[in-house]
Parts: structure tokens; C-alpha cells; sequence
């Protein structure tokens, strides 16, 4: 099916244009997923606890790339709807050129400083070279993970989603294989792990990379040469700073989880977290690649001044994401055990505590999706302020202020409980907005 940005969106028509937007963000997280799998089961938890003691940090390197291409895709996407092609594909070449160089000089200080970084994040002295060793590998690919995860985003504008989606399925396999070969085969350990992460997210980042310069290349977007616009530069952080503040924050505060989970319950607690946030990174991808992937049509249509389309599709959307974390949060309770014995199920007492934290943490579905479309949509609708907003207060409020409040006040459970409050607080908060902004854009 040829699905353009300008066409009318039936229910249809709008789950197949953002599908494999979804499928990318979920093969995308099959990368830690995968190095979880296998560093579990074939190196053991204190390997399981170095690499998700290290994977906030490297979360917050990829947000920034995560940053500059959803605001500028969201300029990108109004300027193509104000028929301005030629300067569209200038704008696209100059992100990405600067989120590669960007990424280039984080790369290195982060391969530098990595022992400083581990000693921060309060390691055990068994986990501490396995945490530098996974950090330092990881740290070598991380423009190329930069540019994937920025591509994800501008395929769907180039109206080539299933590109990216080829992509991500393609390195996503690979690291599979890799980390059968390297961890399960070869009984490489933790390196062997991350390096076989590190090879495909390189193959990841490159690809796209390849295909916009290609003369075949038939989408809406194609390298030319850039035009350096500063002001661009900061139209885009500033239109993407939600995203980047909803990063930079949820692994602020998964390190928050990791401290108050080494007070609670030492090492266990830290890899049955670990075991838990394997599931979230795909439940989350799903909200999180609706969101991403019916973006551009919001950007779309509020360019081309089409209120009858945009009212549509986020009418459509609502339905959607709040249906989605419904059903959700019913698969998180009918396999919950089965989804933990997975990563932990050979240590009796570890896999209790991961269920037993799962069946808590699992109702926080029922209203991730309302807060992750709508700062997104306002981030479409070139309103970064109140997106920055809604992700500032969301982590650094909302989820900090519950993690250091309910373990208080419940022990260990409260720190499970604490992130279903915050989703609560901030979908109030989230329509609260959308209703006092819906006179501005006509999308009610």
C-alpha cells in the first residue's frame, strides 16, 4: 500500500503507516534485550547487573542525536507541507552531519572518562571492570547509534518506513547471531557481548547513510549539500528538547532505581530490575514508535493548514494508545512469569522478586501511552515548550519524586509502585494541556 503524508487516514491506513515504525523502535531495543539474554544466562546476574548499571549512561548519549532529529524532523516535515523541498533536504543533510561530528566528540570522552562514569554510578568492585569493559566497547559505536535512531525518525518523513524498518530487522538479526556466536558459542563474556551490539549498530547507523546518497534513492529526502543554519540548529533542540529531557531524565532516574535497589536489595535488585526493563524497552517501543511514526503527519497537516486531517488523526490516536496500553498491561499479567524466566529463571530467588516486582510495575501501561503521544504531538505540532515541559515534569518530578517517597513509605514494593503514580500525575497533566491548546491548532 503507497501511503503518502497528504492522504486521509482511516484506522487501516494509519496502523500500516506507523507499524514498521513500531517494529524498528522494538528491534531496536532487541540490541540490550539480546546482550541481557545472554550476558543472564550464559555469564551470570553480576554481569546482568554491570551492563544495566552502565545502560543509563549510554542512553544518555544516544539522546541526543534521539533530540536533534525529532525536533528538526518535525520542521522538516511543516516545511515539506509548505512545498518547500529543496530547502527541506538541506535542513535534513545539516542535522545529520552534525549529529554525526557531535556524536564523534561524545564517543571519545566517554571512552576516556568511562572509569570516572563507573566509579559515579557506585559499581561493586565485581562489577567494575565488567562495567568499563561493556561501556568502553559500547562507546565506540555510538554516532552510528546516533545517526539509527535519528533515521528512524526521518524514513518516516521521506515516506520510506519500511527502509528503516529493513534496517533495524537487519541489524537486529545480526546482533542475535553475533551474541549467539560470541557469548553462547566462543564463551566470550561481556565483551563478547558488546561487541557484537557495537558491530550493528555501526551496520545500523551506515546503511541509511548509504541510501540517501544513492541515485536510486526515491523518497522524499536525499543528501545535497548542507545548508549551515545555526538557527535551524537551535529551532531543533529547542523543538526536540522533550525528548531529550525525557532521556536524559528516564535514565537519570533508572539510576535512581539502581541506587535505591543496591540499598533495598543489593545486587538481586538491580539485575531483577534489569530482568524487568527487558519487557518495558518493548512495551515502551510500541507507544513510543506510534508516537514517533504518526508524527510527521501531524507536522504534516498543521503546515498544509489541513484541520479536518489533523483532527482525524489525533482522534484515531487517542483510540489507539489508550486501547494499546490496555492490552498491555493484561499480556504483562497473564505471562508475567513466563517473561521473567526468561532472563532470570535460574535463580530461585531472584526470579520471585522479578515477578513478584512485574505484577506491580505492569499497571503503569494503562497511561505510559497518553503521556508519550502527547508530548510528541505537541513536539509535531512545533511546540517544544510544552513538550519539554510535560517530559521535565514527568521524570524529574513526578518518577523522582515518587522513587525517593514510596520506598519511604513501602520498602522495596514502593519502588515499583512509584512509576504507575507518576504516569497517573502526568496523563492528568498531559490532557489538562491538550485541552487548554486545542483551540490553538484545531485538532479537537
Amino acid at each position: 500500500m503507497k501511503i503518502a503524508l497528504s492522504d486521509h487516514f482511516t484506522y487501516q491506513k494509519l496502523i500500516a503507516f506507523v507499524f514498521p515504525t513500531i517494529c524498528m523502535m522494538i528491534f531496536t531495543s532487541i540490541y540490550s534485550i539480546v546482550d541481557g539474554f545472554f550476558v543472564s544466562n550464559y555469564v551470570g546476574k553480576t554481569a546482568l547487573a554491570s551492563v544495566n548499571l552502565i545502560m543509563p549512561f549510554l542512553m544518555i548519549v544516544s539522546s541526543f542525536g534521539f533530540m536533534m532529529a525529532t525536533g528538526a524532523n518535525a520542521i522538516i516535515g511543516k516545511t515539506l507541507g509548505e512545498g518547500k523541498k529543496k530547502v527541506a533536504n538541506e535542513y535534513f543533510s545539516f542535522v545529520i552531519l552534525f549529529i554525526f561530528i557531535i556524536g564523534l566528540i561524545i564517543s571519545i570522552l566517554g571512552f576516556i572518562f568511562m572509569p570516572v562514569i563507573v566509579d559515579f554510578l557506585k559499581a561493586t568492585p565485581q562489577m567494575r571492570p565488567l562495567t568499563i569493559l561493556y561501556g568502553r566497547i559500547m562507546m565506540i559505536s555510538s554516532p552510528f547509534f546516533m545517526l539509527q535512531t535519528s533515521f528512524q525518525t526521518l524514513f518516516v518523513t521521506a515516506e520510506k518506513p519500511k527502509y528503516g524498518l529493513y534496517v533495524t530487522i537487519g541489524s537486529g538479526c545480526a546482533n542475535i547471531i553475533f551474541d549467539f556466536l560470541l557469548v553462547g558459542y566462543f564463551h566470550f563474556g561481556i565483551a563478547g557481548a558488546a561487541i557484537a551490539s557495537a558491530s550493528c549498530e555501526i551496520m545500523g547507523g551506515s546503511l541509511p547513510v548509504v541510501y540517501f546518497f544513492s541515485k536510486h534513492n526515491s523518497s522524499l529526502l536525499h543528501f545535497v549539500k548542507p545548508k549551515m543554519e545555526g538557527n535551524l540548529l537551535i529551532k531543533a533542540m529547542a523543538n526536540g528538547s522533550s525528548e531529550f529531557v525525557s532521556n536524559i531524565s528516564s535514565s537519570l532516574v533508572a539510576m535512581v532505581y539502581n541506587f535505591q535497589l543496591l540499598r533495598l536489595a543489593g545486587q538481586n535488585g538491580i539485575a531483577a530490575m534489569g530482568a524487568i526493563l527487558y519487557v518495558n524497552f518493548i512495551f515502551v517501543a510500541i507507544f513510543m514508535g506510534y508516537a514517533t511514526g504518526c508524527a510527521p503527519l501531524s507536522s504534516y497537516n498543521y503546515g498544509a493548514q489541513n484541520e479536518k486531517e489533523l483532527k482525524n488523526i489525533f482522534k484515531k490516536s487517542c483510540i489507539c494508545v489508550i486501547s494499546l496500553g490496555l492490552f498491555l498491561t493484561l499480556i504483562s499479567l497473564c505471562f508475567n512469569s513466563t517473561l521473567m524466566k526468561l532472563f532470570v529463571g535460574y535463580d530461585k530467588e531472584l526470579y520471585t522478586m522479578a515477578c513478584k516486582a512485574f505484577r506491580i510495575y505492569c499497571f503503569q501501561y494503562i497511561f505510559t501511552g497518553i503521556a508519550m503521544y502527547g508530548s510528541s504531538f505537541f513536539t509535531s505540532l512545533n511546540n517544544g515548550k510544552i513538550s519539554a515541559l510535560l517530559s521535565f515534569l514527568r521524570c524529574f518530578i513526578f518518577q523522582m519524586g515518587s522513587l525517593f517517597l514510596f520506598p519511604y513509605l513501602f520498602g522495596l514494593d514502593g519502588v515499583w509502585m512509584a512509576c504507575i503514580v507518576a504516569e497517573i500525575c502526568i496523563s492528568i497533566l498531559t490532557i489538562l494541556c491538550l485541552f487548554h491548546y486545542k483551540n490553538q491548532y484545531h485538532f479537537m
